[in-house]
């Protein structure tokens, strides 16, 4: 093995020999590190004080708060991370989000009752400026273009 080969190896996934960020979490894909990681802080911490103190009055969209960070935190450590592993997760988590947000923005907007209070994928997002709809689908988008640069 050359000197060029073992430099290449002992490189972290989605970083080239000199340090510089490539895969999908470079260039545009920063952008999306950078949403993800926000709704990731967002909603952990908006389901963490809501559960911790009146959880009794809206368990479900507390709850569903809290999936929702955790699928944001997924993706962000994903698209951070890079490489086809990491890509194919993410692409999984997007699908996931993309379904949690169009299920519950569906289900907020038929039974408005079953939702006392609302989640970050209530009404698709609307109370976030439609930013949950837009961002797996956009995500999917980034990661589609990224695996065949």
């Amino acid at each position: 093995m050359t000197s060029g080969e073992a430099a290449v190896a002992d490189t972290a996934p989605g970083k080239t020999v000199d340090g510089t960020r490539t895969g999908i979490g470079a260039g545009p894909g920063r952008l999306l590190v950078t949403l993800y990681a926000v709704f990731t802080i967002g909603a952990a911490s908006r389901s963490v004080y809501q559960l911790s103190t009146r959880f009794e009055e809206a368990p479900l969209a507390y709850l569903l708060s809290a999936v929702a960070a955790l699928v944001y935190a997924f993706i962000t450590v994903a698209l951070v991370r890079g490489g086809e592993g990491a890509r194919k997760a993410a692409v999984g988590c997007c699908v996931a989000e993309l379904a949690g947000v169009l299920t519950v923005g569906t289900w907020t907007l038929m039974d408005p009752s079953a939702f006392p209070d609302a989640t970050v994928w209530s009404d698709y997002g609307m109370g976030y400026l439609f930013i949950p709809l837009a961002l797996p689908v956009t995500g999917l988008i980034w990661l589609r273009r990224s695996r065949s640069a």
